[in-house]
């Protein structure tokens, strides 16, 4: 197994420390060469209009777009963004996964926040793990799913903070700054891995 992760900009070696402590190779991505052989990539959090300016000058726009038709994509925070084919305003997203996201939704940095959030779909990777410790960080927000893509889990108001359509993954929250790994298993287990 072979899982890279978007080293363009944000928070990528959390990530790679995570998927290392899993038993997994993983690989920094900064050009189309490197998504060669891998079994999914991890789109980080940062910002996701630099994000999306570094993949444009780096030539990286139209081949990210090609593999994610392929492979299993995981969105985090600004990595959502960049994979919705929505954010409400003008800028490089890879337009793949059928999902509105707003920027910014929690407010500024010192907004930021963490909750305990009851997720179902991860008792199929630990059953009695109890609710998910969510790191909100300048967070976005999945105002909306459309077509295929479906909500995996909201803040108790309803609000969608996790969603998922075909082999595209897309959280709002930062899995790789808890020590928490079910989320980290759950795409490794998308991108087939037993």
């Amino acid at each position: 197994m072979k899982i890279g992760v978007l080293a363009l900009q944000g928070d990528f070696a959390e990530h790679m420390v995570v998927l290392n402590r899993l038993g997994v190779e993983a690989v920094e991505v900064r050009h189309a060469k490197q998504l060669e052989g891998l079994d999914g990539l991890i789109i980080p959090g940062g910002e996701s209009t630099t994000i999306g300016k570094l993949a444009v000058d780096f030539n990286l726009l139209e081949p990210l777009r090609q593999y994610g038709k392929e492979k299993p994509i995981w969105g985090t925070c600004a990595g959502a963004i960049f994979l919705s084919k929505d954010a409400h305003r003008h800028q490089p997203l890879l337009g793949l996964m059928d999902i509105t996201v707003e920027r910014n939704a929690f407010g500024r940095q010192v907004a930021s926040f963490e909750v305990d959030v009851e997720i179902p779909m991860l008792e199929k990777i630990q059953p009695g793990g109890g609710p998910y410790h969510a790191v909100f960080i300048r967070a976005p927000l999945i105002e909306a799913v459309h077509g295929r893509a479906q909500a995996l889990a909201c803040l108790e108001d309803g609000r969608i903070i996790a969603a998922q359509e075909n082999h595209w993954l897309a959280t709002v929250f930062h899995p790789e700054l808890t020590a928490d790994d079910r989320f980290h298993r759950y795409f490794l287990q998308m991108a087939g891995y037993n």
